[in-house]
């Protein structure tokens, strides 16, 4: 391991770290499954570990005194909503004004088990012309990583397919909140 946070995570929490980040200096990582607080805290140890400069959306209604501070600090902004026009378009904007740049996005949007995942990732990904990181969580086999790249935009339904593919075998904390979007 190469930082605190990465002995944390592996000698200390007994979580495994698998696959290489990609060579690029842009991205819209998403990260699932998320049905649990604890998700943040080892995806943050993760990122640490592998050394990427990174902003975190987060919903806004969590930037209330004092949890905003703690919000900021852990490289977190508010945003409204991923699929909020005005959001798509302030992260793009970011994206095109940063030499590097990782937006960290968790497309479930929430703890709860959803029918139907944000697409924002998508539109962002798509309109600065950066791939898409897939990073999972797998509690059953204590490993966080790597699933893939996804770089071919062309068409959302196949991404989600290729999306739904990688994290179908992916165990959640709390797998009874976890869902893949199984309509496309």
């Amino acid at each position: 391991m190469k930082t605190v946070s990465g002995f944390i995570l592996v000698n200390i929490l007994g979580w495994k770290i698998s696959g290489e980040f990609p060579d690029v200096e842009k991205s819209i990582i998403i990260f699932a499954p998320h049905t649990s607080y604890y998700d943040a805290l080892y995806g943050k140890l993760f990122l640490n570990e592998i050394g990427i400069k990174h902003t975190i959306l987060s919903k806004k209604e969590l930037f209330f005194f004092p949890i905003n501070i703690v919000m900021k600090w852990y490289g977190s902004i508010p945003v409204r909503g991923v699929k909020d026009k005005n959001a798509i378009y302030c992260v793009a904007q970011m994206l095109e004004e940063s030499q590097e740049l990782h937006i960290i996005i968790s497309p479930e949007g929430t703890r709860k088990k959803v029918a139907k995942w944000n697409k924002g990732f998508y539109y962002i990904a798509d309109k600065t012309k950066v791939p898409i990181v897939v990073i999972y969580l797998d509690y059953q086999k204590k490993e966080i990583g790597m699933k893939g790249v996804i770089d071919n935009l062309e068409n959302i339904n196949t991404v989600m397919q290729q999306i739904n593919t990688m994290y179908n075998d992916v165990t959640a904390k709390y797998p009874e909140k976890f869902s893949l979007e199984l309509k496309v």
